[in-house]
């Protein structure tokens, strides 16, 4: 059995050619996942749809076209569906005149827990905040604000927990107890989607990631075949010295380097699979023909270049 079908097999959340536009502007479009149980990180730059998908699982943003459901039903206009799926939100509002105890207890009642008062202790404790919970929250700081709307997705105890950025404000202690947090709630057999828009933050936590850019799946998988996607890429680095023609001439004979041009500023721009030895043999270049260099600068060093790299299916 493939790995895709495997996938299929096991998934809690599946979308089908889903998209969502607001008039012109297309937020997600023709997105098609599965996701099982575990940890999947869903990971893209500002802007590339990942709050948009996640409101569509959840039910609570509309489809514009395609299908999306959970546990096998649709997701819209599902109250006990609902019930299932807790959702944390990156720009929620939490209430600063209430107490953090409050706001979990409103988050409960409005999920109809019982009994409620077990229900509101243990989501306070596991996100380790019971000592502040008769605190109004406006005296919180960022981190724990982001704690405090954790356990208000934690309250009914979800099978399916989905986090739109939640480690924004957490400071790296936060952070490894929401990374143990999750993982303990994914080896009970729950479905945990989180997303960010750094790598290396859903690297440390998820099984699985999808890489979603300008709306569109770019890729998906384990983290192993990401790191090659992105290995792979070619990288563009801008150079500025004082002999272009000259350092340029001896650049284009290394291994690591694709192409080589100059820019209308007699500047070198050079395309190199392999920055790390482009980095290393560049000064001994420069000085083998006494060259002075001034400037090295990686232009798409970014999120948004690798993803537009993956999406266009390797042109550049």
């Amino acid at each position: 059995m493939t790995a895709a079908a495997t996938a299929a097999d096991t998934a809690v959340i599946r979308a089908e050619r889903l998209s969502r536009w607001f008039g012109n502007i297309v937020a997600v479009n023709d997105v098609t996942l599965d996701v099982g149980p575990g940890i999947t990180g869903l990971l893209g730059p500002n802007g590339a749809g990942k709050s948009t998908l996640i409101r569509m699982v959840s039910g609570l943003a509309r489809v514009s076209s395609g299908r999306v459901t959970v546990f096998g039903e649709p997701v819209r206009n599902n109250p006990p569906l609902a019930k299932r799926i807790g959702i944390m939100q990156e720009h929620e509002t939490v209430y600063g005149f209430m107490t953090g105890r409050r706001f979990v207890r409103l988050m409960g009642e409005l999920r109809q827990v019982t009994p409620l008062d077990e229900a509101v202790e243990r989501a306070i404790g596991q996100v380790e905040l019971l000592d502040a919970a008769d605190r109004k929250i406006r005296t919180y700081s960022r981190g724990m604000r982001q704690r405090i709307r954790l356990a208000g997705a934690l309250v009914h105890d979800p099978e399916v927990l989905l986090l739109d950025e939640p480690l924004n404000g957490a400071d790296p202690k936060q952070r490894v107890q929401f990374q143990h947090l999750l993982r303990r709630y994914a080896a009970e057999g729950r479905t945990i989607v989180i997303s960010s828009h750094i790598l290396e933050e859903i690297e440390r936590v998820a099984d699985t990631v999808l890489l979603l850019v300008n709306g569109k799946l770019a890729a998906s998988g384990g983290f192993r075949a990401i790191r090659a996607a992105l290995n792979e890429r070619p990288y563009h680095v801008l150079v500025a010295c004082d002999s272009p023609r000259s350092l340029a001439a001896a650049v284009v004979q290394l291994d690591s380097v694709e192409a080589v041009k100059l820019d209308p500023a007699g500047r070198i721009v050079i395309l190199s699979r392999n920055v790390l030895d482009l980095q290393m043999e560049l000064p001994r270049l420069a000085q083998r023909n006494s060259v002075t260099l001034r400037r090295v600068v990686p232009l798409d060093d970014s999120l948004e270049s690798v993803f537009g790299y993956l999406v266009g299916g390797g042109e550049r």
